[in-house]
């Protein structure tokens, strides 16, 4: 079906030398996922969307896919470098987006060919549409950040937690079930990889079966690294397109 996404700027203007594209994870604001990353990144417009009723993004009408929300996300490239970055769900429509060559690099972040058990998302969707998100959020502690996270940051990792029981019930059941659907047949060269050290969800030994162009694995870092390791997410994304 046709969705239609929210998209938010979080960096940067018109006028910058290049333009980011940014996803959010499931779950998660893309602006508290994405917005200290971004503003580390030098002249670069950077755009974040958000999935259907997560953060700014209106509540979905119906089931959707991973595929149609790079469907939505398809635009023609514009006149400068233009990349992608998504985490989790939003690295698996990097994937997507990847095999339509509309952006020039793809970075997927936390994110692989395959992410966990259908069964297990449709039993996830199942859970919320009976008690709500709200429900997940002792599992999201302990799944989305590194050891020590949470102590360190209490109030980021806290916003984050909060946000996911924000999120609308049918939409959150919804992207469960598009996860359950998604199997990404191959990767294009011009995707890159970034992994969590700690990452329990998306393991580095499965983003590197990806064969991905590049491979970088994010220390001291959990399923979530634009919000955890900021700094480390910008130098990566930097380095890579300074190549």
């Amino acid at each position: 079906m046709a969705v239609e996404l929210t998209l938010t700027r979080l960096a940067g203007t018109e006028n910058s030398q290049r333009l980011l594209i940014v996803g959010p994870s499931l779950g998660s604001s893309v602006s508290q996922l994405w917005r200290t990353c971004a503003e580390q990144l030098d002249d670069v417009e950077v755009i974040g969307w958000d999935l259907p009723g997560h953060g700014n993004g209106k509540n979905a009408t119906g089931p959707f896919t991973v595929q149609d929300i790079a469907n939505a996300l398809e635009r023609p490239t514009p006149d400068r470098p233009t990349a992608y970055a998504g985490v989790s769900f939003g690295g698996a429509v990097g994937l997507e987006l990847a095999m339509k060559g509309v952006f020039d690099q793809v970075f997927c972040i936390a994110a692989a060919s395959r992410i966990g058990d259908p069964m297990m998302w449709h039993e996830r969707a199942e859970l919320v549409r009976k008690a709500g998100t709200s429900v997940l959020v002792e599992g999201a502690s302990r799944r989305w950040f590194a050891p020590g996270f949470i102590d360190r940051e209490p109030a980021v990792a806290g916003a984050m937690l909060r946000a996911l029981t924000e999120v609308d019930d049918d939409s959150y059941a919804w992207a469960c079930e598009a996860l359950a659907g998604f199997q990404a047949e191959e990767v294009e060269r011009s995707v890159h990889a970034i992994a969590g050290r700690h990452d329990v969800v998306v393991p580095p030994e499965a983003m590197e079966q990806l064969n991905a162009a590049s491979f970088h694995v994010i220390e001291d870092c959990g399923h979530l690294p634009p919000v955890e390791k900021p700094g480390a997410v910008a130098g990566v994304l930097a380095g890579e397109w300074a190549k």
